[in-house]
């Protein structure tokens, strides 16, 4: 079962997609597949071209596919660092979605075709502040499980911290959670803080929360000038975290946003 979810940049100054240079379509064939969740999947493809494809964390791939005789085509963020031949992304069901027909009749083997990379919801280099805050909820989560080692690398550089609010409803929605866990486990300067909003998991996190993303805000004591945030996954929480970190003193070009719109 796979579905399709599709990154919606907002404008937030240069943190738009840009698809000026509208890459040229190549073959994916699906190497793996696994579930993450009960309505998220996880699938990996390589180029069937053998090409490889430079990206940035933080970018997305767009997979192409006819809709009722007409082309159309779905965002899905990068789950995964670069330097591999293979790419992940994570898509969740959406009832008579196109996509989720598409992508759960896949078998080992099979291809589809793609394009890409876009977006600029990435690190950027020349970023002065003291600490990142990453806030994501349902499949908004994957870019930053792609850019890990980014993070590792300016933490060991710039001696920055970074706070992960990951959003779910329950403990069986933390997608990529382990990865997040051991991350936080061995990278000091990390740290990972999972919000359930309806049922808390037994033995969990010692950092896990109860409540929404959004309502963890207060706890981070926000400061213009230290910190820079990304918020990515569903709009209402896109929004809700936008306005609290506005509230808290945190300019607008500070925040960098990514929505994620349920498409069929």
């Amino acid at each position: 079962m796979a579905g399709a979810l599709t990154p919606a940049p907002v404008d937030s100054g240069a943190f738009t997609s840009d698809e000026a240079d509208m890459p040229a379509q190549f073959p994916l064939r699906l190497a793996d597949a696994r579930m993450l969740a009960p309505t998220v999947r996880h699938l990996v493809f390589e180029r069937a071209d053998g090409q490889p494809l430079p990206f940035i964390p933080g970018q997305f791939l767009q997979i192409h596919f006819e809709q009722n005789g007409a082309p159309t085509k779905r965002s899905y963020s990068i789950a995964c660092a670069p330097g591999d031949t293979c790419f992940e992304i994570a898509v969740s069901y959406v009832e008579g979605g196109a996509a989720t027909a598409l992508l759960s009749g896949l078998a080992l083997g099979d291809t589809v075709s793609a394009s890409g990379p876009y977006g600029r919801f990435c690190l950027m280099d020349h970023d002065q502040n003291q600490r990142y805050l990453l806030i994501g909820t349902g499949t908004g989560i994957t870019p930053y499980r792609a850019m890990l080692p980014a993070i590792e690398a300016l933490v060991e550089r710039r001696g920055v911290e970074v706070v992960l609010l990951q959003g779910a409803r329950s403990g069986e929605d933390l997608i990529y959670a382990a990865d997040f866990e051991a991350f936080a486990e061995r990278v000091r300067g990390f740290r990972y803080v999972p919000c359930l909003s309806r049922a808390a998991r037994d033995g969990g996190w010692p950092d896990e929360r109860r409540g929404y993303v959004q309502s963890v805000l207060a706890e981070l004591d926000v400061e213009a000038g230290r910190d820079i945030a990304y918020l990515c996954g569903n709009p209402n929480m896109v929004d809700q975290a936008f306005e609290a970190l506005k509230g808290a003193g945190l300019p607008i070009p500070a925040i960098r946003r990514e929505k994620y719109v349920s498409s069929k």
